[in-house]
């Protein structure tokens, strides 16, 4: 059976992932990851938004995610797009909570946040973008520090 062309995106976009350096800045809140998952940005500057992210980059193991911009990831998880630009934080939190939730529920292991265009350009065409977010509600999915990789190799990175 011939693969559909958005399964082929899809499988590049995950090994796009599962190779990158992710950047995180930790949360005030130590049951943060419980609640909401581990937020990951694809660059330090990017990370830097959020505060200070650790000096490390840290890498994952993703197998199911959902795939999109806001609107598309909160209809399929949540029935409607909720999320607004002058959401305050409280609001956001919980937001995030609940998709984190409904992701886990639906078996999706992380949530990949791209803007509208970056979207449009990966279904389209299998664009992957340079800015990526990522959030990874299955924390299982998180590689610990240079698990599998041989010292010398590792000092390389």
């Amino acid at each position: 059976m011939a693969r559909r062309k958005s399964d082929v995106f899809l499988a590049k976009l995950i090994a796009h992932i599962n190779r990158k350096k992710w950047w995180h800045v930790p949360p005030m809140d130590p049951r943060a990851y419980e609640k909401r998952g581990k937020f990951l940005a694809s660059s330090f500057r990017e990370a830097e938004f959020y505060g200070r992210p650790f000096n490390i980059p840290e890498r994952v193991a993703i197998a199911a995610p959902i795939v999109g911009d806001d609107r598309f990831i909160e209809t399929t998880l949540i029935g409607r797009a909720e999320s607004d630009p002058n959401m305050g934080v409280t609001k956001r939190l919980a937001l995030d909570a609940r998709l984190r939730r409904a992701a886990l529920r639906k078996g999706f292991d992380s949530i990949v946040l791209l803007t509208p265009r970056d979207f449009r350009a990966l279904k389209e065409a299998g664009t992957i973008p340079a800015s990526i977010e990522l959030n990874v509600v299955d924390l299982s999915r998180l590689v610990a520090p240079n698990k599998g990789v041989p010292p010398w190799r590792a000092a390389e990175e």
